[in-house]
């Protein structure tokens, strides 16, 4: 038994409306996005081309909106999870079957849209896209300060600020400029009127999906903004005092330290790993995680982007193509899109499936123990082992004979372990 004190459940900033109030304010912001969503997935139907010339038409009219507004609302809709897109075909998301009904999927749909804020604002074509990264990531500092400040702070502080953190970014990389003072001087103007560009097209991204309001020189959190910045500040938080406390490691390492975790634990630590950094270069971790040679961490890379929602929803499907993630990445969507957990795996033809035992087992021989693996056989579509080891030999997964020698030697029956080991023996030598 352990007497190990557990930390007490946070409660948000005095003066945070109740879910319930956040969750309609939520859908207020997204009442467009909605509207458009539950408008393509009816008309378009299975097969359907979404907002093609001819539909953006017809939804102009029949919503009586701009072609620039229905622009605006269908990328709205895709970012928060409300619409999928299928090929050319538009499908509704789980969140937009919730959203009457689940005040939960409505603020997760729009904390969604509140990480794609540089997608729905765009960054002017003409600054540098090193220069924007930059700035990306020093917005979370921009927003604390916001969310510590309960009211509203002077543009000219949230750009002092910006320019520190970008500063302090140069350094890490060593970009520190040098040269003749004169240079310096006028590299340092070129620099403050470069923040000064960047800041004012943050803020306008972050009031475009209703985080912040900006009034005569100074910007405010909304309180759908200030309660999403405490959330990701706690998960930060909490990471930092927890025994796993993974939030400054490496994707690799994180996961690794996540494994032996049960669900609810390991998915506290992915949202604190995720919380900490941009959502782009997270998921890209992630996804170089999973492209390696660890199965374990492939599995666990799936998992930790399961917590990632929407935003990672087109990466994923842009992975689709690599056949060592494309079993992960299926099952990734059909959860996405709201199948059970239980069932998710019917989406996966056989050879899918097969490929993906082989790689669970990889994993499970690196990192288990052999109980497990010899377990793993009733996982197995085919039924009957004669019948996986025949499928097993065609796939050509890579870990195909150390699964089978471990799976061999595993194995308790005499004459299944000898059947297993000459399977083997044929993938090493090419035989049949």
């Amino acid at each position: 038994m352990t007497t190990r004190r557990t930390r007490p459940a946070p409660r948000p900033p005095e003066g945070t409306p109740a879910p319930a109030e956040l969750a309609r304010q939520a859908r207020t912001v997204l009442a467009d996005a909605v509207r458009i969503a539950r408008w393509a997935a009816d008309v378009s139907g299975p097969g359907g081309a979404p907002l093609a010339a001819r539909a953006l038409e017809r939804a102009a009219a029949a919503m009586e909106l701009s072609p620039a507004q229905l622009r605006a609302g269908w990328d709205r809709a895709r970012l928060a999870g409300l619409i999928e897109l299928h090929g050319d075909t538009a499908r509704p998301g789980w969140r937009l079957r919730a959203w009457n009904r689940d005040d939960s999927a409505v603020l997760r749909g729009w904390v969604a849209l509140f990480d794609a804020w540089s997608l729905v604002h765009p960054a002017p074509e003409d600054i540098e896209a090193t220069a924007v990264a930059e700035a990306v990531e020093a917005v979370p500092q921009v927003l604390s300060l916001l969310q510590l400040s309960a009211g509203p702070v002077p543009v000219a502080t949230l750009l002092d600020l910006l320019g520190q953190r970008v500063a302090e970014l140069h350094e890490e990389r060593c970009e520190v400029p040098y040269g003749p003072r004169e240079e310096r001087a006028a590299a340092s103007e070129t620099s403050g009127d470069l923040n000064a560009l960047l800041l004012d097209w943050a803020l306008e991204g972050l009031a475009a999906v209703g985080a912040l309001t900006l009034g005569d020189g100074h910007a405010t959190l909304t309180p759908l903004g200030n309660w999403a910045v405490w959330v990701k500040l706690e998960q930060i938080c909490v990471a930092a005092q927890s025994p796993a406390g993974n939030i400054e490691q490496p994707a690799a390492d994180m996961l690794l330290g996540c494994a032996r975790l049960t669900p609810g634990p390991a998915r506290a630590e992915y949202r604190a790993w995720l919380a900490a950094r941009p959502v782009g270069s997270a998921v890209a971790e992630l996804l170089a995680v999973a492209r390696g040679e660890d199965a374990l961490l492939r599995g666990l890379a799936f998992e930790a982007l399961r917590v990632v929602g929407a935003p990672a929803e087109p990466v994923v499907r842009s992975v689709l193509t690599e056949a060592p993630l494309r079993p992960y990445a299926l099952i990734w969507l059909a959860e996405y899109e709201g199948a059970d957990p239980d069932d998710a795996q019917d989406v996966l033809s056989r050879e899918e499936a097969t490929w993906l035992w082989v790689d669970t087992a990889a994993a499970v021989a690196d990192h288990g123990e052999t109980g497990l693996l010899v377990r793993h056989l009733d996982s197995a579509v085919q039924g009957t082992v004669p019948a996986l080891l025949d499928e097993v030999r065609a796939i050509g997964h890579p870990r195909t004979v150390q699964v089978l020698v471990a799976l061999a030697a595993a194995h308790p029956d005499p004459a299944l372990a000898k059947a297993v080991r000459r399977a083997a023996f044929q993938v090493h030598t090419g035989g049949v």
